[in-house]
């Protein structure tokens, strides 16, 4: 009787023994699931892909680029991969040449801007298009074109985009001078006759005099405008009160187009608001009459929008003559704080390079700031643009920010075309580190999933260039080289793994994290929003474990004093898309702590400047 007890409770402890293998073994195995990128491929029939080749060129080259990084040498069909090698390339070659022929029927048809577009996804693929025309010189004839018929803002961007490409020459740069001279905008003269005078070109003497002028802060002040949102009535403790939006914004063509910030008209556009608004502008002060305003086009991640109104300015901001700052330059910041119109403050750019929206860096600046001077323009000395205010910190009284002058130039393309502006996305999340560009987590169903772009490689370039700037400033820079594309366009990407992919983007979410939130894990979700980058633990237990791999520089994890090889379980991932944040619950033990578990909550924006 005793014998067989024994051996019962030997077999007992064998089977619990096992169970509980099995059950480390089914533990580590979700973990590394819930750790692997979904497998978010287009369709990749090729007979799609030849259907592509005629009708979404561009579509069919990333297909086709897919189809290769997918299957590689493992084919579906290895006894066919000669022929089918031999019919990627020919769909290749099809698809290629009517991007070609894409390009000539918009020449022809003079749509400029597509010609352009089509020459920045051609180039991607290195095919040179010098016979056609490159990207500059449609740009240009879209400027000459727009100049004859009138449209002033427009030539001048389109004038000032070609030559940061290449150089206008002076014959060119003389027509866009006698129409800023025409229409009095003095620093638009002035960026055309530098040009001129840079290629030792001649130019009229009071065309020169006009340009070299200095404008005062008493004539810029008549260029800003008091923006004014009336919402109704806000009911508040059962009694109501007027609900109104104060803000400033500033006139960049005499048609009556000005700039301001998102969201200061947001309750204009906003499918999500629910209520009255209506949106008005006052030249003067309060006594001076409300004047009607619509919004012609916003961008959300840089806080922009373009408004108008049915009046004709005594004073335009030029938007091809603007300056990048330097520490400690002096700045006048002009606006309606608390609705005091025509308020001019001065004061220094206290710092560059702060990462406060999703695209791009922002300017600081110690000039007063207060509640309606958002969206009015900061100039320097010489009356040049600087940037756009767009926020304050209400409890630190100096510490105010501003859109660089440079971002609006790249944005008002879009914005001018009217509605949602839409910029190109890949679906990366990145890191800056002492070695580069970092990807830290490729977004499923984007761009960079279908082409299985792998996280913790590096970015060596785009396009063909590879992408230096100083410590801080990386990711801004990256982001710069796919801001002025258009969605749907073919940008090449290299990376430290050796792969070149050709890709073609997709248009950038309003919130790109929260909309990856939606479809991926929690646990591969922790890399791109906290900086926890997580690998499967041995650990037994029946939920699965995990050790922190890798803990990026600078995040909400790093913050928190998380380190490398501490344990870690998830208990909570909680998204607030409305509110604009997300919250992670786990148990931490902290090597540092003598591994003393920890319970935390760890708290994230879910608008990161760190995608791409």
């Amino acid at each position: 009787m005793g014998l067989w007890n024994n051996k019962k409770i030997a077999a007992i402890l064998i089977l619990a023994g096992t169970g509980l293998f099995i059950c480390s073994c089914v533990s580590e195995a979700r973990a590394e699931k819930r750790l692997s990128p979904m497998v978010s491929t287009g369709a990749l029939r090729l007979n799609d892909i030849e259907q592509y080749a005629s009708s979404e060129p561009a579509r069919a080259i990333h297909l086709i680029g897919t189809y290769r990084t997918v299957y590689g040498e493992d084919s579906p069909h290895p006894e066919q991969d000669l022929a089918l090698n031999e019919r990627l390339g020919i769909l290749e070659g099809l698809a290629i040449q009517n991007l070609k022929d894409a390009q000539t029927l918009a020449i022809s048809e003079k749509r400029w801007e597509d010609a352009a577009s089509l020459a920045r996804s051609l180039g991607s693929l290195g095919i040179a298009v010098e016979n056609t025309g490159m990207e500059p010189d449609f740009l240009l004839e879209d400027g000459k074109e727009k100049l004859a018929a009138g449209d002033n803002l427009a030539a001048f961007l389109s004038a000032a985009r070609s030559h940061v490409l290449k150089p206008l020459d002076a014959e060119n740069a003389l027509l866009f001078l006698q129409r800023a001279a025409e229409l009095k905008q003095r620093r638009a003269a002035n960026f055309f006759l530098s040009i001129i005078e840079s290629q030792g070109g001649s130019f009229p003497k009071e065309l020169g005099l006009f340009a070299k002028g200095q404008d005062s802060a008493s004539d810029m002040i008549k260029g800003v405008v008091t923006v004014l949102v009336n919402r109704g009535y806000r009911i508040q403790r059962g009694m109501g009160s007027p609900d109104w939006v104060l803000g400033s914004a500033f006139f960049v063509d005499s048609s009556g187009l000005m700039i301001t910030n998102y969201h200061v008209i947001a309750s204009e556009v906003d499918p999500s608001y629910e209520g009255y608004s209506r949106m008005y502008i006052r030249l003067g002060d309060s006594t001076s009459p409300r004047i009607p305003a619509k919004v012609i086009g916003w961008d959300k991640a840089l806080d922009l929008a373009l408004i108008k109104a049915e009046v004709k300015p005594e004073y335009v901001f030029s938007l091809v003559d603007w300056v990048i700052p330097q520490v400690g330059d002096t700045v006048l910041a002009i606006g309606s704080p608390g609705g005091l119109e025509k308020t001019v403050t001065r004061g220094i750019v206290s710092a560059l390079g702060r990462r406060f929206l999703q695209i791009g860096d922002v300017i600081q600046i110690d000039a007063a700031v207060n509640h309606g001077n958002s969206g009015g323009p900061v100039v320097d000395t010489e009356g040049r643009l600087v940037g756009i205010v767009f926020a304050g910190v209400e409890q630190y009284q100096g510490l105010n920010f501003a859109v660089p002058a440079e971002r609006l130039a790249a944005a008002l393309p879009a914005l001018i075309a009217g509605g949602k502006a839409q910029r190109p996305w890949f679906g990366l999340a990145i890191s800056e580190t002492a070695q580069g560009a970092e990807i830290i987590y490729v977004a499923p169903f984007t761009p960079a999933a279908e082409q299985q772009v792998t996280e913790g490689s590096f970015i060596k370039s785009i396009n063909g260039e590879e992408v230096r700037a100083p410590q801080g400033a990386l990711i801004p820079a990256l982001q710069d080289r796919l801001f002025p594309g258009r969605p749907g366009e073919l940008v090449s990407l290299e990376t430290s793994d050796g792969k070149h992919r050709v890709l073609q983007t997709t248009v950038r979410p309003e919130i790109p994290l929260a909309e990856a939130a939606k479809k991926d894990s929690r646990e591969r979700m922790a890399a791109a929003l906290f900086g926890l980058i997580l690998t499967p633990s041995l650990n037994r237990g029946i939920a699965p474990a995990y050790l922190v791999k890798k803990v990026v520089r600078g995040s909400i994890a790093d913050e928190a004093g998380l380190s490398e090889q501490d344990p870690v379980s998830i208990r909570g991932f909680k998204i607030e898309e409305s509110d604009g944040y997300a919250l992670l619950d786990i148990n931490v033990k902290k090597r540092r702590m003598g591994y003393m578990e920890t319970y935390m909550r760890l708290p994230a924006m879910l608008d990161s400047p760190d995608t791409l």
